[in-house]
Order: C-alpha cells, then sequence, then structure tokens
C-alpha cells in the first residue's frame, strides 16, 4: 500500500503517455522530487504512469466497463529513491482517473504529465494523451501541467522542459480551479532557451495528406489496400511549422522559446450562438418527439 503523507501536504501525481519506464518521466520525477525537497511546506510526489505507450491516446480510457481488475507493478525512479512509483495496464487517462479515485493514496493537488518525447502543439493538443491526462483530471477537479520536449537528435534536453515545468509548479498550485497547463519546449540547454512565450494553438496538424498512392488516386476496385499518409506541421523537426503566426505554439518552439498555453476541457458551450443552435433544433424537433 501507498505510504501515509501529512494531511497538509501538497499532492503531485506525475503520469505521462509514452509509459513509466519512459525517460522524460524519470528526469521530471527527479526534478520535482528535488524541487519539493526546497519547498516551504510538504509536498508529496507520486508516480502513476501507464506500463506501456499510449502515444495519441488523448482522454481515453478503453472499455475499462468490460474489466473487472487493472494490473500495476511497482516501478523504481533512479534517483528519485522516495518517490513512489507505479506503471498500471492503462491508458494515460485511466491512470490519473484510477489515482484520483484513491488506488494509490490520496486525491492529488496537481497533475503533471510529461515529458513528452516530442511537442503537443496545434491541432495535435487534441490527440495527446500527455495533455488527455490532464484534462481527465480537470474534469475530477485537479489542476494540471502537460509539459513536452521538442523532437530532436539525441540526447533530447529533458532536464531543460524539467527546469520549465517546475517553476510553472506554484503559479499553477495556486490558481483557482482546474486549472491546466500546456507547456511545450525547445530541445536545447537551458542557457540557449530564449525565454517562455504565451503561445497560441495554432493550425499545425500532424497529418498533412492521406491518399492511395504518390499519385494521389481514390480507391479502385479492390476491397483492401494502404493509405499513405503525409505528416508535418505538428512536428517541427521535419521543417514544417505550417502557415503559423510567429506566436503560435509551434512556431514559438521553432523559434527557440518555450510555448506555454492554458487549455479548457470538455464543457458546455452557453455561448449566444451555441444556446440559439439547441433553442432552434428543440423548436424544430420538439413537436415530432412530445409524448406528454
Amino acid at each position: 500500500m501507498p505510504r501515509r503523507y501529512p494531511s497538509d501536504a501538497v499532492r503531485i501525481l506525475v503520469t505521462n503517455d509514452d509509459g513509466v519506464h519512459a525517460p522524460g518521466l524519470q528526469v521530471l520525477t527527479r526534478a520535482l522530487a528535488a524541487w519539493a525537497q526546497r519547498a516551504d511546506r510538504p509536498v508529496d510526489v507520486v508516480v502513476v504512469a501507464p506500463l506501456a505507450n499510449h502515444s495519441g491516446a488523448s482522454a481515453a480510457v478503453g472499455t475499462v466497463y468490460e474489466r473487472e481488475t487493472l494490473a500495476y507493478e511497482r516501478v523504481h525512479i533512479e534517483g528519485a529513491d522516495a518517490v513512489e512509483a507505479f506503471g498500471v495496464d492503462a491508458s494515460p487517462a485511466l491512470s490519473v482517473v484510477v489515482a484520483c479515485r484513491g488506488a494509490f493514496g490520496g486525491m492529488p493537488d496537481l497533475i503533471v504529465s510529461g515529458i513528452n518525447h516530442g511537442v503537443n502543439v496545434g491541432l495535435s493538443v487534441l490527440h495527446s494523451g500527455t495533455v488527455g491526462a490532464v484534462l481527465a483530471g480537470a474534469q475530477l477537479g485537479v489542476r494540471g501541467l502537460a509539459v513536452s520536449v521538442r523532437a530532436s537528435p539525441e540526447p533530447l534536453q529533458f532536464q531543460t522542459a524539467a527546469t520549465v515545468a517546475v517553476a510553472l509548479v506554484p503559479a499553477l498550485a495556486a490558481a483557482p480551479g482546474p486549472a491546466v497547463l500546456n507547456v511545450n519546449v525547445p530541445s536545447v540547454a537551458l542557457d540557449e532557451l530564449r525565454g517562455v512565450r504565451h503561445g497560441r494553438i495554432g493550425t499545425a496538424g500532424l497529418i498533412k495528406a492521406a491518399d492511395h498512392g504518390s499519385e494521389g488516386a481514390g480507391p479502385g476496385p479492390e476491397t483492401r489496400g494502404q493509405l499513405h499518409l503525409r505528416l508535418g506541421a505538428a512536428i517541427p523537426r521535419l521543417g514544417d511549422i505550417g502557415d503559423e503566426d510567429p506566436e503560435d505554439d509551434a512556431s514559438l518552439v521553432a523559434a527557440g522559446f518555450a510555448s506555454v498555453t492554458a487549455l479548457a476541457g470538455v464543457r458546455e458551450d452557453t455561448g449566444g450562438p451555441a444556446e440559439q443552435l439547441v433553442a432552434r433544433a428543440l423548436a424544430e424537433l420538439g413537436p415530432a418527439f412530445e409524448r406528454g
């Protein structure tokens, strides 16, 4: 069973989508553990992350209603011996949900997800398991921070991303309500980072095109085949950041800045156009379905 911590401790849950053994999570955990030792109040850091890679899983939990149990195992994070760590046979979002529901101790005050190998910018934010984990936590009322580092030739500069993430923790911990930040950092040494900027979610997308071959022809008479994907935009290492504004997230990272974006999860749209749409739909459909 997980250890008990003081009731006044700030509890930080660390997770990711690359898997509990991924180097980015190891670096992030060590950085948070070191920060916890310097904090002015007790800080409890616990790791609950998928046993396997779940990149691109978004906030999926799978067919959890068909499972009565979830396998897990204890994991050792080198250099963070005081941190309890668990790998779970689950997606990032499901790992967060079971952790928030008491599987490994009390409810966390903050979720830090990452460090993802590759940025989560533009349209890819929707598909990211790194981001999906903190959005799942936000649905349960927990603040969260997703952090990713730009893919580059080895070695990746995970430590720079970890330093930026840890520096953001105090502000996020003090935020009212289930705030969520998405942080993307270039793979550069800390003294080469140009700064931290507010990044807007851009139009960059992972898949630029999909077709049936080099000629882009449609499907023929065959019943099976292969689709060819052209990737880009959300992967700055490919040299393609789309037609982004300089202040959009992918552009900032490509220019050497860390990008910070506030996200909102699934919530009701109460804006004027949305309310008008619902009212019009009910007016048109109501008479046909009214039964009493």
